[in-house]
């Protein structure tokens, strides 16, 4: 049974979250809110040396661990958010855990829809590792994102592959939006027990997200790319998430071409479970600490 903190979380999500995206109009409504300050917190600012540039236009923080000012080892976090909101106060606390194992994180805040769509976002991001890779030797980079920032990651990974860029270590998803279609017959009967997440509104994000394009394409829905060349890859996701049937799916392809994948599920657990401070979540970020402590 899932803890007293979730089970009231969860509650305030529906009532915040899930219900407005359940319409069309509520969706859309919700897609052109104004944009949340990405900020880092004070408290991450106070605990961590952080650089903000731009690159083609959009910014970059990048969070050193305390007292290394030259790390060996880098992880990129693509954030989550629909591909519509900013990141969290809950990113920032995982980004802060990782930069606390010895490592620097590199945190790019790509476009958003409705103003911003996919095809900015992949120039930007292959620049950004780019510059990375500079300064971070190869095989010492993690690629880590959660919910739409998963699937973004994802599909970065997908896209190294003869750019001459080293691909990275590993790749570490949280709850991965790996196939924006939402076509998955199973998604409805996970979607009656998410508290969070609904199918409708997620499509209407997609929707803008794609430019009008076919979201079915491999930079919008990785499931339908290039598995074969992934590195190693962690997936974490709940067992009362809409993205649960596809994360699964995502695994069960990855093995059929010979891919190395381990998938741990929570039961109970509701969308980026390990992001949010709800004891189910403890295990999973202590799990994913590990394998970047480890890299």
């Amino acid at each position: 049974m899932p803890s007293l903190v979730a089970r009231v979380l969860a509650l305030a999500l529906r009532v915040v979250r899930k219900r407005p995206m359940e319409s069309v109009e509520g969706a859309r409504e919700w897609l052109h809110r104004p944009k949340e300050d990405p900020a880092p917190p004070l408290w991450v600012t106070q605990r961590h040396w952080i650089t903000l540039r731009e690159v083609g236009g959009f910014p970059v923080y990048t969070v050193f661990p305390r007292d290394v000012r030259e790390p060996e080892k880098a992880v990129l976090y693509v954030h989550g958010g629909t591909y519509v909101s900013e990141i969290s106060a809950w990113h920032w606390v995982l980004i802060s855990r990782m930069a606390d194992t010895g490592c620097r994180v590199e945190v790019p805040l790509y476009g958003l829809a409705p103003e911003h769509t996919y095809r900015e976002a992949f120039p930007f991001l292959t620049e950004v590792y780019r510059e990375l890779s500079d300064d971070v030797a190869a095989g010492r980079t993690v690629f880590a994102g959660d919910s739409a920032g998963g699937g973004l990651a994802l599909a970065l990974a997908q896209t190294l592959p003869g750019s001459g860029l080293p691909e990275p270590a590993r790749l570490i998803l949280i709850s991965p939006w790996a196939d924006l279609t939402m076509s998955n017959p199973d998604i409805a009967e996970v979607d009656e027990h998410d508290p969070w997440l609904s199918p409708v509104g997620m499509v209407e994000a997609a929707k803008s997200w794609s430019g009008g394009d076919d979201l079915a394409l491999p930079r919008l829905s990785p499931v339908y790319g290039e598995l074969a060349t992934l590195p190693p890859l962690d997936l974490y996701i709940g067992t009362r998430d809409v993205l649960l049937p596809d994360t699964r799916r995502l695994r069960d392809l990855v093995t059929e071409v010979g891919g190395t994948v381990r998938l741990s599920e929570e039961e109970g657990a509701f969308h980026i479970y390990p992001l949010v401070p709800v004891p189910e979540g403890g295990e999973a970020r202590a799990e994913i600490l590990r394998t970047v402590r480890d890299l």
